[in-house]
């Protein structure tokens, strides 16, 4: 057994459109990436980078035009490699007449679980994803992050190595979405290989150990989170508008001499979120900006709580990245 539980090697996928003028459109092109088991690994892209081409190559939905796919070291495809795989489809299509528990009996036999299995399982997995009270209720009355849930539930019934997830946390609350993170991380510690395609890059930062940006077809970069966000070039121009750099500032003391003392920054919000206590947003062009902001601060009898430049994030990166990529040469 390799230590990848999805490797490819200059995958590639051309589409060809039309009945008279036949025109040929690449989706993916020469595209080499490896998945290594145990992970939690987010694929991310733009609509039409690729990313759900490359997930119904992996599960033998469509075929490749060229290169190398292998799925738990498989052939992308076989039928041994897709038994041991769990799937939650962006938009899970689930038998209006099903309730939560026979949709678990229906997707269950669909995996080859036996009957007795299912039954063991099926309350114990709609309890761990929070719709048990709802478990004989007609899957017509679910709203759409009820049958998220659902899915999430079918996906692990017949206890996968490797979980390949379309937005399993579209259509959640911040609540239901901190539980999915949760359910993820439960996995992996488990042992458990999660592929993640994702659009929500905040929930891909929290809880992915790498990502892969996908873009038109092309992988543009692979690496952890951190190595994409303290990339030098990034760093140089994040938190940066014009020639001005984006502070945050938390500051105690009275609000009126708080606006007074910064009244020659350019300031572009101030929150209150107490009569004594204040977020903001500003800009200065240099350090010796920022020493001056400070003295005048300390000046007015005022406390700085917290004062920090702007840091990456993955979507900071991630536009970075592509937009490189989209710059002529």
């Amino acid at each position: 057994m390799s230590d990848a539980a999805i490797a490819v090697e200059k995958l590639s996928k051309t589409y060809v459109e039309g009945l008279i003028f036949r025109k040929r459109r690449q989706a993916l092109k020469d595209l080499t990436l490896e998945v290594r088991r145990g992970e939690i690994f987010g694929l991310l892209g733009a609509n039409g980078a690729g990313k759900t081409t490359f997930i119904k190559i992996l599960l033998g939905i469509i075929r490749k035009s060229g290169g190398r796919a292998t799925l738990l070291d498989f052939p992308a495809g076989d039928r041994r490699g897709r038994k041991l795989v769990g799937y939650l489809p962006e938009n899970l299509r689930v038998p209006r007449h099903l309730t939560g528990l026979t949709a678990l009996e229906y997707y269950g036999q669909l995996s080859g679980v036996p009957m007795r299995e299912i039954r063991a399982k099926r309350m114990p997995l709609l309890e761990m994803v929070g719709i048990a009270p709802r478990a004989k209720d007609s899957v017509r009355t679910y709203s759409k992050g009820m049958l998220q849930r659902l899915g999430l539930a079918q996906a692990m019934l017949h206890d996968p190595q490797l979980l390949v997830m379309d937005e399993p946390t579209d259509g959640l609350d911040p609540l239901a979405r901190s539980q999915v993170r949760g359910y993820l991380v439960e996995l992996k510690r488990q042992g458990k290989t999660i592929f993640l395609n994702s659009h929500i890059l905040q929930e891909v930062q929290l809880v992915c150990d790498r990502v892969a940006i996908l873009d038109k077809g092309e992988l543009r970069r692979v690496g952890s989170v951190a190595e994409l966000t303290t990339d030098p070039a990034l760093a140089g121009r994040v938190g940066v508008n014009g020639d001005q750099l984006e502070l945050h500032l938390e500051l105690t003391g009275d609000a009126n001499l708080a606006r007074a003392a910064l009244n020659f920054f350019r300031v572009v919000q101030f929150h209150s979120v107490e009569p004594a206590r204040h977020l903001l947003v500003l800009y200065v062009q240099s350090q010796e900006d920022v020493d001056r902001l400070v003295d005048q601060v300390r000046r007015a009898n005022l406390s700085i709580v917290n004062l920090s430049r702007r840091r990456a994030t993955l979507e900071d990166a991630f536009l970075e990245i592509v937009q490189a990529a989209a710059a002529p040469d």
